[in-house]
């Protein structure tokens, strides 16, 4: 079996300008649907991914705050600075996708578990220091305001 290659694989660029103009024009017998419903999907999961990845190093640098206090003097403006971005970060695309909110809060428990392992890697802390449950609220860590 021979397999062909489609605009898709061999120029996405020029694949997404086409696409574009096909709807635009409402040419849509000539859509390439199969790619465009995987990209459409990907959307989804870029922008969840991404929420799941500031939430975790939001939870890793509110824990530095909290427990690195042998590296708070020199470090403090470096990890609030962090906090602000990845608080952000979070706020665009909650601005773009409110109803991420809901997957920030059953994802949450995870992330803080993650942002914790994170955490430990780069002390070098023994692991009974730091709850494995949240030591705050996802309220708490979205907070502009808030540092533990």
């Amino acid at each position: 079996m021979k397999s062909t290659l489609t605009l898709y694989d061999t120029d996405y660029q020029l694949w997404l300008e086409q696409t574009i103009a096909q709807l635009q024009t409402h040419d849509f017998s000539h859509i390439d649907l199969e790619n465009l419903i995987e990209e459409i999907k990907s959307l989804g999961k870029r922008d969840k991914r991404a929420i799941c990845s500031y939430l975790m190093r939001l939870c890793e640098h509110l824990l530095k705050v909290k427990y690195w206090e042998q590296e708070r003097e020199t470090c403090i403006r470096g990890w609030r600075l962090e906090i602000r971005n990845f608080r952000l970060q979070i706020q665009l695309i909650l601005k773009d996708s409110p109803s991420l909110k809901n997957y920030l809060q059953e994802n949450f428990i995870q992330e803080y578990q993650n942002g914790r392992k994170l955490f430990l890697d780069a002390t070098g802390f023994n692991s009974e220091i730091v709850p494995e449950d949240p030591c705050f609220t996802l309220e708490q860590v979205l907070d502009e305001n808030w540092l533990p």
